[in-house]
């Protein structure tokens, strides 16, 4: 019979751990502390403490610093995680000097990083610059919508929240009235059921008076064009933003890539789905951290969602030569004519579209479908295109044949109302927005833009995916830039470790 060698798995061992030889060069590890411990200022933190003469000494935010961005970087975002890899990983108990800081000092310092993280972030982007890991030749502007720390079923207007107050009130009374009912009646109620249901009450009446404290305290949130939005109890800062996951509640991630090594030249996160008008607050971002020589002297390039008069204005008003497609750039491109190929037949059209009224512009007159003269309501401008407004006859529109074809809701005050584009007057010269359409149409400006893709999306891809930052677990903008811009740190760290030298 064949013997083996006894062993016990419950004994324990001291082994010696020189935490200095657990940070090896090359490492992730090896690079922050490098950049912390010499290139970094830190004394941007000394302002928060107040222990000089009196109260107990604070950990030293070097090392908080470190095993927070190597925390982030292995995807944990967790304090009480992080507090228990100070305790059981080597690497951590290096980087902390075995000082195992409780998780609510990790939090709190981490809630507070939003005074001192841009300048820690321009510190590392510039010893990118002088590692010679910035190109300058171009930026991919772009962002990223990640759901945030709150529940978009808490969203909507006052007016929503008032109806939805009134709602929860008339349950709590149907409840009472019930129980009441009950007891003067005498009749044996389930102890279990009449249990959840005090509970039941009791929670209706917390989010009551969770309403009545929000409506009280703040105003209708309003868009860029002053229509009031959804504000969200839980996080006022955050928005509702449609995605390819569906709506969420969160915030948008937007960041300026340099297409060279892939460093974030510029990141900031904005409570707000629409991206139009995030292009100049981002080239403006780039230009402090690096200086305006680089905006000026180099291309950006933007997706159809950074198009919009306003912006490419801005762009040529300060002399930035900008890539920005429209919705439209693919349908243009003679590479992309057969891209429909493969796509299922689209349904016919319910009602009439512009294209199916008549418009005569010698005499600026139209005429609907059926046939109907329409009275002008005037011309507008939208992103630089001209409109002409028609509204048809209110008599005509309601007994003509055609209405369940044309009227999307029952007439009521005016008749069917249509916006013809008009033509562009080429002797006044193009439009900003027609600019831009023969400059990224051509073989530079499409070459320049399909560059644009491989610069900024494997940025997201790294930090969605690797680091697993797939929401952010803070609440309040200036909070949620501040991890933003510490994971966008992380992933420059990164590229200094790969492509820089620890000199």
């Amino acid at each position: 019979m064949a013997r083996y060698k006894n062993y016990n798995l419950d004994q324990t061992k001291f082994i010696p751990i020189v935490f200095s030889e657990q940070i090896i060069p090359g490492t992730f590890e090896h690079t922050l502390c490098f950049l912390i411990d010499e290139h970094l200022d830190m004394s941007v933190f000394d302002a928060r403490y107040k222990n000089d003469d009196v109260g107990s000494p604070a950990y030293d935010p070097s090392l908080l610093l470190k095993i927070i961005l190597a925390a982030y970087a292995r995807g944990h975002t967790s304090s009480r995680r992080i507090e228990r890899l100070c305790r059981e990983n080597v690497i951590f108990m290096a980087l902390s000097a075995d000082s195992q800081p409780h998780f609510t000092t990790i939090a709190n310092f981490i809630t507070q990083m939003d005074d001192v993280i841009q300048s820690l972030f321009t510190e590392v982007l510039l010893v990118c610059s002088n590692q010679g890991l910035i190109g300058g030749e171009m930026f991919a502007v772009d962002g990223c919508k990640m759901p945030s720390n709150a529940s978009k079923e808490h969203s909507g207007t006052h007016a929503e929240f008032a109806k939805k107050q009134k709602k929860i009130n008339r349950a709590v009374r149907r409840l009472l009235a019930k129980h009441r009912e009950e007891d003067a009646s005498g009749q044996d109620n389930e102890h279990t059921r009449r249990a959840a249901e005090e509970k039941n009450i009791d929670s209706l009446r917390q989010a009551s008076r969770k309403i009545k404290k929000f409506c009280a305290v703040s105003e209708d949130r309003r868009g860029l064009k002053g229509k009031i939005i959804k504000s969200n109890i839980t996080d006022n800062d955050s928005a509702k933003m449609l995605t390819s996951h569906g709506v969420i509640q969160g915030y948008n991630g937007v960041a300026a890539v340099d297409d060279k090594h892939q460093i974030i030249v510029g990141a900031e996160a904005f409570g707000q789905g629409p991206e139009n008008n995030l292009l100049k607050p981002m080239i403006e971002t780039v230009a402090d951290n690096l200086g305006k020589n680089y905006t000026h002297n180099t291309r950006v390039t933007a997706d159809s969602g950074f198009h919009c008069k306003d912006s490419l204005e801005y762009c040529i008003d300060n002399n930035i030569d900008a890539y920005v497609a429209d919705g439209n750039f693919r349908k243009r491109d003679p590479r992309f004519v057969d891209r429909d190929r493969y796509q299922p037949k689209a349904r016919q059209a319910r009602w009439f579209k512009a294209e199916d009224f008549t418009y005569e512009p010698d005499t600026h007159t139209c005429r609907c479908p059926a046939g109907n003269a329409m009275w002008s309501g005037g011309t507008r401008v939208i992103d630089g295109n001209h409109y002409r407004s028609f509204t048809g006859y209110l008599d005509k529109c309601r007994h003509c044949p055609l209405q369940n074809k044309c009227m999307r809701k029952p007439i009521k005050e005016q008749g069917r109302q249509v916006s013809i584009k008009l033509a562009t007057n080429k002797k006044s010269g193009l439009t900003t927005i027609d600019k831009m359409k023969e400059k990224i149409d051509s073989d530079q400006g499409r070459h320049c833009y399909s560059r644009r893709l491989g610069a900024v999306e494997p940025v997201f891809g790294n930090i969605n995916t690797t680091k697993r930052l797939n929401r952010f677990s803070l609440r309040g903008k200036t909070k949620v830039n501040a991890q933003w811009l510490m994971y966008c740190m992380v992933h420059n760290i990164e590229k200094i470790q790969r492509y820089g030298q620890m000199t």
